[in-house]
């Protein structure tokens, strides 16, 4: 696995400055970008599926293990105050479940009967989307829920940064991240979870600007529950409609603080 390699360009990490330590790593994510860029036409495949499921009333289900798990418990738990999307339409699945995203739960990612209890669990449906995420691409908790999702009929995708991976052998759709050695051999929870973090952030996006949830580059849909939200609900009325502030926030008051169903009323008015 290339992601296991020793980095000739760090070697000496452990001898250098505080200051030069962090070149050194720094020097290593900048590579990341650029490597994520050559994953957009698979990315943009799974957002049309994305879309697909949801407009017929299914769910995306992530599923991965260690930092990859963690990623999509992140991503799943910021799509609906973001974008006020149904809290089950995004969902995520972990190797050794909630206690995992927590602590690191030894054993489960080697279990295939655990993924396949897993999956089981989710009770999917053959209109899901399932995306599996793991850097080696080789998690037994993973390939085993992304085997019984085939299975069952579901579209799925796999998000893996090494290739030929039992994972990439399962997926309908490959999104294949080759970010290589890590500043610290094997620690892929460094460049490795930074570009799996950059293409769930891409994916999850773009679905739900499919998906009506955005105006402009607006989050015109997300659920205002603080403060923060509101002082930005109320400047996003405000530049779209060039309304004062005080007249904005009325605006929002009578509409239940939802920019989507203020911005409806404004536009019809």
């Amino acid at each position: 696995m290339s992601t296991e390699d020793f980095n000739k360009a760090t070697e000496n990490i452990s001898e250098v400055s505080t200051e030069e330590m962090l070149r050194l790593i720094n020097n290593e994510d900048k590579k990341v970008a650029d490597i994520v860029e050559g994953c957009i036409p698979s990315v943009a495949q799974l957002v049309e599926k994305a879309v697909e499921a949801l407009q017929g009333g299914h769910r995306i289900i992530y599923c991965g293990a260690g930092t990859s798990g963690r990623l999509g418990v992140v991503d799943a738990a910021e799509c609906p105050p973001t974008y006020g999307i149904e809290p089950d339409r995004f969902s995520a699945v972990m190797a050794g479940g909630r206690d995992a995203v927590f602590r690191a739960a030894e054993g489960f990612e080697d279990s295939s009967e655990h993924g396949i209890a897993a999956f089981r669990e989710m009770a999917c449906s053959s209109g899901d989307l399932v995306i599996g995420i793991s850097v080696s691409g080789q998690a037994p908790f993973v390939v085993a829920f992304m085997e019984e999702a085939k299975k069952l009929g579901c579209t799925v995708g796999a998000l893996v940064n090494n290739a030929g991976a039992p994972m990439t052998k399962v997926a309908d759709i490959v999104v294949l991240a080759e970010t290589g050695a890590e500043a610290i051999k094997g620690s892929t929870r460094m460049k490795g979870g930074t570009a799996q973090k950059m293409i769930l952030n891409m994916f999850s996006t773009s679905v739900c600007i499919k998906m009506g949830y955005v105006y402009k580059n607006y989050m015109v849909n997300m659920k205002v529950s603080n403060r923060k939200l509101r002082a930005r609900a109320i400047k996003m009325i405000t530049e779209i409609t060039d309304m004062e502030a005080v007249a904005a926030e009325e605006l929002l008051v009578r509409h239940d603080w939802s920019v989507k169903e203020a911005l409806k009323f404004y536009f019809e008015a």
